[in-house]
């Protein structure tokens, strides 16, 4: 393993110092750093922005967590399409595809570890994808 995709809910834990996620989320970003690269894409960028008043503010914090922003390759947008269609089928009520079917296929075109706490829609639409998330009994 030498990518690890964290998803937002990941960060915004930390962002947000979340009194019952902010510790689980910050240990296991401590633990894959060590011997990985974090990596989020626009999407991510995108969803944790919204709690930062400056880009500067934003750039600095994923900076300081050693998460590199990268750009989607087409293989994972067109295996979002195919997600969002099988969605639909399942009777998904969304007309567009949600950020997790972004963050979902970009895992799996990449072979990406998953860091989240939202596993549902990413065991039933991207079941290739490892994820790596709290032991939830």
């Amino acid at each position: 393993m030498n990518g690890v995709f964290v998803d937002s809910c990941v960060l915004l834990d930390l962002f947000t110092n979340d009194q019952n996620w902010a510790e689980w989320s910050e240990s296991v970003l401590e633990k894959y750093s060590q011997t990985n690269t974090l990596y989020i894409n626009s999407i991510v960028y995108t969803e944790v922005s919204i709690g930062f008043k400056k880009i500067e503010e934003l750039e600095a914090a994923i900076s300081a967590l050693g998460v590199k922003v990268i750009e989607m390759p087409r293989e994972a947008l067109f295996l979002t399409g195919k997600a969002f269609i099988q969605y639909r089928r399942n009777k998904g009520t969304k007309n567009s595809p949600l950020p997790d079917f972004f963050i979902g296929a970009h895992s799996a075109v990449s072979e990406f570890v998953l860091i989240t706490r939202d596993l549902a829609k990413y065991k039933t639409y991207f079941p290739q994808v490892k994820l790596i998330h709290p032991e939830i009994n």
